[in-house]
């Protein structure tokens, strides 16, 4: 089965704009997902998937200058610009993949493509109390197709995996458990203060010199509990309660 990350990306960000393109430690936050992806041994390809507005010229022009698969699409249907994409590249199984995670996990893509690929699924990903922003998804081309297709909420066409998680049948959809108690921890990126706090975790390791995995940040910061209050007052998955007020 050919599988496939596909990178949600946009300039537009209306929270904190050009976000994805930011420097971490001289570094774009967008390359950080891309490197970090790499190390996954279970993903065929690796797509961003922005949109056509001229604002994501700049996601085009770093795509191309970094050798990058990439797939522009609607801006706000972002629902059918991965179906678009999904198709494009002729994939089987997409893991979902925002570009607000600058830590995405390769531990987490791959024991999620791994009980993905165990059954017959429509959906498999990450569950239960674990930070914002190691999220993980893997759909199966046949959902998203079908989501693309039929969905009609606007929270349905904003987001990816509404539509398909609140219509599947409980044996095509599995739930991985990796982390217990927290969902106090956020590692996305949607404002400055979330900038601050990974721009102090990527420092941190860059000095002991270790690739950055999301249990070791778990560890960081429980020893730091002065960095979780940082952004403990964002309100999480705010764009998509933001959408659902919009349907």
């Amino acid at each position: 089965m050919k599988v496939i990350a596909i990178v949600q990306a946009r300039m537009s960000s209306s929270r904190l704009p050009g976000k994805v393109l930011k420097e971490i430690n001289s570094k774009p936050v967008l390359l950080h997902i891309i490197e970090r992806l790499k190390r996954s041994k279970l993903l065929d390809n690796i797509v961003v998937a922005t949109s056509i507005d001229s604002t994501d010229d700049q996601i085009e022009n770093f795509c191309k200058a970094n050798k990058i698969l990439f797939y522009r699409g609607d801006l706000e249907d972002v629902l059918s610009r991965f179906a678009a994409a999904t198709k494009y590249f002729n994939a089987e199984a997409v893991v979902r993949i925002t570009a607000d995670c600058p830590l995405v996990d390769p531990i987490i893509v791959d024991t999620c493509v791994a009980g993905f690929l165990s059954g017959n699924y429509n959906f498999y990903g990450l569950s239960g109390n674990f930070p914002d922003g190691a999220d993980c998804t893997v759909y199966s081309a046949e959902a998203i197709f079908d989501a693309a297709e039929n969905a009609t909420l606007s929270s349905d066409r904003e987001h990816v995996g509404p539509y398909i998680e609140r219509n599947a049948k409980t044996e095509n959809s599995g739930n991985l458990i990796m982390f217990e108690n927290c969902q106090d921890i956020r590692i996305t990126l949607d404002e400055i203060e979330d900038f601050e706090l990974i721009e102090k975790i990527f420092q941190h390791f860059e000095i002991s010199n270790n690739f950055i995995y999301i249990h070791e940040v778990v560890k960081f910061l429980r020893e730091n509990p002065e960095m979780v209050k940082l952004n403990s007052h964002i309100l999480r998955n705010e764009g998509y309660l933001n959408s659902l007020k919009n349907d």
